[in-house]
């Protein structure tokens, strides 16, 4: 491995100058605090992106709602508006603290996209949106719709027809595809999924029974994601999502900060100066913590504090973030296998688009190993009767991890939050898991259990 050059480095000097890199390659749990980390109002103006942005996606979902809302009935009532509940956790607060020998403070919630309408995943947001999007400006560009339209107009032969004219594409994991694959379905689009061949069957096979198409690769998900751009290029009148560096699928991510914002608000939530909201975030290619984290950021500025979280055996991000290079390394570059069970984080290599736009926002990392999610995974259906995959677990040891680890005291410390904590917040992202079958979601129980 001494031999081996990243960017003309070795990975020993790689090493000398990052010391954490070496617990990142011997598949260590570790926390990170970003060094790059800075105040919002200095940190935003390196960010591409504005509340104008932000607004303009949130807009936008408000046409669709009368079309989501007749074609979705499961979003009646939130009149077409794709949102998942948030849940107080206190069974598995106190399971946490009774493990780890901590009485932590300030109370934990479950932002449950695991439970989101239509596709049961954090990419219900930015997958759903991004198509929209799409159709949208196809469907303005040929005279068929204004923005003063009742969207609704959408459900007909009429517009199924005119989609039916194009295709859309994207590389993904699993869920990304799943949200696509309805949509499009649903609109009339043709779609062709690349998958990776970490992707599970069950997703593949529902896909398929969507009509969409589903193309399987031996590589990575980086691999599916430069086949299926390729797919997209030779393909007349094929539009493709690009996770890796999608300025839609980020905004449409940032739209879930106002509806937080909200359900804090009917909970009687204060977040300010004395009340501190930290957020953990499970996180693959990016897209999807990243543009929640940018939405928060615009909302609480230096109130809330974003933390991703990554398997041990694929911290993408958290590599690119330290070495500086993004998306110009992979996990692979420094050894790590990539393979883990928390397949929506099986993303050998982040987005450099996103890692460049959030790293003076972002507090930092934390990595969860395989069989910690799995226990995480029983325990959290033990303590609330909620399932989630082993993706979206990665973020409930978020708040533990914050409060008892040398470098999340130290982060603690230097922003002067340690004496507000009993005022503290705790969001916990579930990012997926209701539409995981059920036969699957009890062998991960079983598993957990075992280990």
């Amino acid at each position: 491995m001494n031999t081996i050059r990243i960017e003309g480095t070795t990975v020993q000097d790689w090493i000398k100058t990052y010391p954490l890199i070496n617990d990142l390659i011997r598949t260590k749990e570790v926390f990170w605090s970003n060094p790059k980390y800075e105040l919002f109002q200095t940190g935003i103006e390196k960010t591409r992106f504005n509340e104008k942005d932000v607004k303009d996606a949130e807009e936008r979902l408000k046409r669709f709602a009368p079309y989501i809302a007749k074609v979705f009935p499961e979003t009646k009532k939130l009149n077409g508006i794709i949102e998942s509940p948030i849940i107080k956790i206190p069974s598995m607060q106190q399971h946490l603290e009774q493990i780890h020998g901590l009485t932590s403070s300030g109370q934990f919630l479950l932002k449950c996209d695991s439970h989101i309408p239509i596709a049961g995943s954090i990419k219900a947001r930015g997958g759903i949106y991004e198509v929209l999007k799409h159709a949208e400006n196809l469907a303005i560009q040929h005279q068929l719709l204004t923005l003063q339209d009742d969207y609704s107009m959408i459900d007909s032969e009429k517009f199924r027809n005119f989609f039916s004219q194009y295709s859309i594409a994207v590389g993904s994991t699993g869920n990304l595809a799943l949200s696509v694959g309805i949509i499009c379905s649903k609109m009339g689009f043709n779609v062709t999924v690349h998958m990776s061949a970490d992707a599970k069957k069950w997703k593949k096979d529902f896909l398929k029974s969507k009509r969409a198409t589903v193309i399987e690769y031996k590589g990575d998900y980086s691999n599916a994601v430069e086949e299926g751009r390729k797919y997209a290029s030779n393909k007349p009148n094929c539009y493709f999502i690009d996770d890796e560096n999608s300025h839609d699928l980020f905004l449409g991510y940032a739209v879930a900060a106002s509806r937080l914002q909200q359900q804090l608000k009917d909970m009687s939530i204060r977040v300010d100066g004395n009340h501190p909201l930290f957020v953990y975030l499970p996180c693959g290619v990016g897209g999807g913590p990243g543009g929640i984290a940018f939405g928060l950021k615009l909302i609480y500025q230096d109130h809330v504090h974003c933390f991703l979280a990554e398997p041990t055996h694929c911290p993408s991000m958290l590599i690119g973030l330290i070495t500086g290079l993004h998306d110009k390394v992979s996990v692979k570059d420094f050894g790590i296998d990539s393979i883990t069970v928390a397949d929506g984080l099986a993303v050998g290599k982040p987005s450099g688009f996103v890692g460049q736009n959030i790293e003076s926002l972002l507090s930092g990392c934390y990595t969860v190993n395989d069989n910690h999610l799995y226990q995480l995974l029983s325990a959290l259906i033990d303590s609330e009767n909620m399932s989630l995959e082993p993706s979206a677990v990665a973020s409930v040891p978020g708040p533990i991890r914050l409060l008892k680890e040398k470098e999340g005291q130290e982060y603690l410390r230097k922003h002067c939050l340690t004496d507000k904590l009993e005022n503290a917040t705790h969001v916990m992202w579930g990012t997926g898991g209701s539409m995981v079958p059920k036969e699957i979601m009890e062998e991960y129980y079983k598993k957990g259990l075992e280990v």
